[in-house]
């Protein structure tokens, strides 16, 4: 087939690299002329795990290119994937003006019939918005598909090309066999594809994020009550896990979840409800929880060297909102740092890939250097994510180069009895604290 992917950000150059690799002819669009034209020197914009291979095969055997134009990039496409930027507006609600903007330009190009796809994350409803905003300048016959994605960063490219399932909200039987023939690479063992209609489709996406989300926070007030009764989050977790009807995932507390998802689907999810006269209670706290949990570490920080962070140089490791990434949207770390240097801290920060993103939003406020360069010296550690170089460093080289051995652990990486044996101050989440 040959599709056009409109927006190259993190969810367009998947899919576009992806649905490329099972041989079909991809055109993806961007109004950034500088992405476009290192996207098309084979440039890779974002960092994913595996997607470099796939992207710079299919570039070379010309079944992936790049333009900044949009009607010569869909002029021969039967399918056109929106995968464009929805960020959340001051009140919450997603913003789909750039959404509408394109289907209003597409109404004015598409000259036969179209299957146009929103891949990206909208509210309920917008299937609608789109058809009408095509219709406006369109005599032209096409469908309108809510295909949401489910890809975890860290782990996209499996997610693409072996999902769980693929959610598809459609009326029309003629778009529903085209859908069906796009996925039928992806679905050779059994198929998972799942057909609704594209409200359902809409609000499956939010629904989804937002339980996970969910998880997430009520694990982090666990946490705070194991701290409170001296009990020991990993042992409940594990208690709570082996039960099927919960599940191991996302039981792991920490300083909260972050990212171009979760917080932005959460709050988007509430906003729609208020829409239709409904107070969703549960997000509500959810949000509450995760705002409070991603400045937990910085009490402790302060509590620890008498409220006096002055000239006190702390070291972070984890910059990215999860491992596996470069993303730093939303993400914990920043909000810590943000408040140690409100404190008068000096912050000195490592991460294996986030440390660009990091410079361009922090500046020079922060040193950036190599995982042990930013300890020499430092009178405290934070670790924000949970990547796995940390889980077993060199302790005899950290304990000669901090300052002080003291650690606060977000993400729970080591064991309590080794920072124990070996001599470290280690505050970690929902555990109990080790003492030196």
């Amino acid at each position: 087939m040959r599709i056009a992917v409109v927006g190259t950000g993190y969810v367009g150059l998947v899919t576009g690299t992806c649905f490329a690799e099972s041989g079909n002819t991809v055109t993806c669009i961007d109004i950034d002329a500088d992405k476009v034209k290192k996207l098309s020197k084979g440039e890779i914009t974002i960092y994913e795990p595996g997607l470099e291979k796939l992207f710079l095969r299919n570039l070379r055997e010309d079944r992936l290119k790049f333009t900044t134009e949009l009607a010569g990039g869909v002029k021969d496409s039967l399918l056109i994937i929106l995968a464009l930027p929805t960020p959340p507006g001051g009140d919450g609600s997603a913003d789909l003006s750039a959404i509408l903007k394109v289907a209003d330009d597409l109404g004015k190009i598409i000259s036969d019939y179209r299957v146009i796809i929103d891949k990206s994350t909208v509210p309920v409803g917008t299937a609608e918005k789109v058809q009408t905003a095509i219709s406006a300048n369109c005599k032209a016959e096409f469908d309108v598909v809510s295909n949401p994605e489910f890809l975890r960063e860290g782990f996209a490219v499996e997610d693409f090309m072996k999902p769980d399932r693929v959610i598809v909200g459609t009326g029309s039987q003629k778009a529903r066999k085209i859908i069906s023939d796009l996925y039928a690479p992806f679905m050779r063992q059994d198929n998972r594809i799942i057909f609704m209609d594209e409200r359902s489709a809409e609000l499956t996406k939010y629904a989804a994020n937002s339980f996970l989300a969910t998880k997430i926070s009520f694990m982090n007030e666990v946490a705070i009550l194991c701290e409170k009764f001296g009990a020991d989050v990993d042992l409940i977790r594990r208690g709570l896990g082996t039960d099927e009807r919960i599940g191991k995932r996302f039981l792991f507390p920490g300083i909260g979840f972050g990212g171009s998802c979760f917080p932005k689907d959460v709050k988007a999810l509430v906003k729609s409800a208020k829409g239709v006269d409904y107070e969703f209670k549960i997000l509500q706290a959810v949000m509450e929880v995760n705002e409070k949990q991603k400045l937990s570490l910085v009490p402790r920080i302060k509590k620890y060297f008498n409220n006096d962070l002055k000239g006190k140089k702390i070291a972070v490791w984890g910059l990215a909102f999860k491992p596996n990434t470069d993303d730093i949207r939303e993400a914990p770390s920043l909000f810590i740092i943000r408040e140690l240097l409100k404190e008068g801290s000096q912050i000195a920060a490592f991460d294996p890939e986030a440390m660009a993103n990091t410079r361009r939003e922090l500046g020079e406020n922060i040193e950036l250097g190599g995982q042990y360069d930013v300890i020499k010296n430092c009178d405290a550690l934070v670790i924000a994510t949970e990547w796995n170089e940390f889980r077993t460093p060199d302790f005899d080289k950290m304990s000669s180069l901090m300052k002080r051995k003291v650690i606060f652990d977000g993400r729970n990486v080591y064991e309590l009895q080794k920072m124990k044996e070996l001599g470290f101050y280690y505050e970690s989440i929902g555990r109990k604290t080790v003492s030196a």
